[in-house]
């Protein structure tokens, strides 16, 4: 990109930055009916430009094979009628969803007469790093500022023109409502020293938020010199209890692991109480085999499905994205959960019994962002818990934690009122 080439790469990311904070400053001030009005006049642009979109992604999706990526990758990549048509619905919900910004918390008037309210607030300018599938530059756009904040999008090379075309719409429709210029901002270059020096940037950007592979949210989270909201993987498991209805097992771990293998919150380990082994681990070893999944378990998964492989200490603890899945025996309530909170990685577990009060250690003692009860793994998702699009699912316990939606974009303040108050 020219601003690389040009040797201004430093100046040209302060810029941007700076932007933003005056951006992030205005925001303050909109109130939801213009963020709304803003949201659903780009839900009818995108709609009315679906072709100059389409033209846009074709470049991406032309140059896709020199970037190396796979058939799923591409496909993941374009841009059809149907998902512009959901980037467009993705917008409409998020205007739907209550404001968040300036909800009183929770407040009190004190015995003095101070009146004492917890108010929510923007958290300021968010730079956003990620990996192609332009859906998410409108859907992240469209949460941050939703909730009273400028954001600043790193995209991934793989989807420029896709982005490019899809923040010109955000940014034209923006100035026409008048919200504060620059408070969408897509980075011109794909230049990855441009991320090194927008983490450099503590007095101008409040929140750094990285999503695609663990490599990029782990020099996000080394370099970073302002908060980050991140999850490393989603090594998610199903633990099979002795009180379990089989019926229903089957079920959620066949939706767990086999509806999407690729994303963040598919089973990855299959835990199954002794009790129930010798019954459930050959029908459901054959139903996976089916489905194409390789199995990976200890001596006892081994001697009870033929077609599993004996699993190595590293499987436990591998997000496989893939069509794999680790298995283990295990003799009680307590060894799943220590197996779970060992070798999991605090983004979703989930417990399939009959018996209300296994269900309750279980939640209590699982240490994960969600932790279901007879339901799929694959429900842990901002759009499946009401909270409409998502940023991202954070498995760090601060600030935020699970799907990050419109209040987990947010800070808060105490709003003091009195009436010519001194202290004594």
């Amino acid at each position: 990109m020219a601003v690389a080439e040009s040797g201004k790469l430093a100046d040209y990311c302060a810029e941007v930055a700076r932007k933003a904070k005056r951006a992030a400053a205005g925001l303050q001030c909109i109130g939801g009916h213009q963020k709304n009005l803003w949201l659903r006049s780009s839900a009818l642009q995108i709609r009315q430009q679906t072709r100059e979109l389409q033209i846009a992604n074709q470049k991406d999706l032309e140059a896709a094979s020199s970037y190396g990526l796979t058939d799923a990758q591409t496909d993941r990549l374009r841009l059809t009628d149907e998902r512009i048509e959901d980037l467009a619905r993705g917008l409409e919900e998020i205007a739907s969803l209550p404001d968040p910004i300036g909800e009183v918390i929770e407040s009190s008037v004190r015995p003095n007469g101070l009146e004492v309210s917890k108010v929510r607030v923007p958290l300021g300018v968010v730079f956003f790093v990620y990996e192609s599938r332009p859906n998410v530059t409108a859907d992240a756009a469209a949460i941050c500022v939703k909730s009273g904040n400028a954001v600043i999008l790193r995209g991934g090379k793989e989807a420029i023109h896709s982005s490019r075309a899809i923040v010109n719409i955000l940014s034209a429709v923006a100035q026409s409502v008048n919200l504060p210029d620059s408070s969408v901002q897509l980075v011109s270059t794909t230049d990855r020293e441009a991320v090194g020096h927008f983490l450099s940037m503590r007095d101008n950007i409040d929140v750094a938020i990285p999503r695609g592979g663990e490599g990029l949210i782990r020099r996000v989270a080394r370099e970073a010199t302002m908060p980050v909201i991140k999850h490393f993987s989603g090594n998610c498991h199903v633990y099979v209890d002795a009180q379990a209805d089989t019926d229903m097992a089957e079920q959620i771990v066949v939706n767990s692991k086999c509806q999407r293998y690729g994303v963040c919150n598919a089973c990855e380990s299959l835990l199954v109480h002794a009790d129930l082994a010798a019954e459930f681990l050959p029908r459901i070893g054959s139903i996976l085999a089916a489905e194409g999944v390789e199995l990976r378990g200890d001596e006892r998964t081994v001697e009870l499905i033929n077609s599993a492989n004996v699993a190595s200490e590293d499987d436990y603890s591998t997000e496989y994205l893939a069509p794999i899945i680790s298995v283990k025996v295990v003799g009680s309530l307590d060894e799943a959960v220590r197996h779970v909170n060992l070798y999991g990685s605090g983004h979703t577990d989930t417990i399939v019994t009959r018996d209300l009060q296994t269900a309750r250690e279980f939640v209590a003692r699982v240490d994960s962002s969600a932790v279901m009860v007879n339901a799929s793994t694959r429900f842990n998702d901002g759009s499946q818990f009401g909270l409409g699009a998502e940023i991202g699912i954070s498995t760090d316990k601060f600030h935020a934690r699970g799907p990050c939606g419109l209040k987990e974009l947010t800070s808060y303040k105490y709003v003091v009122y009195g009436s010519g108050h001194v202290r004594e």
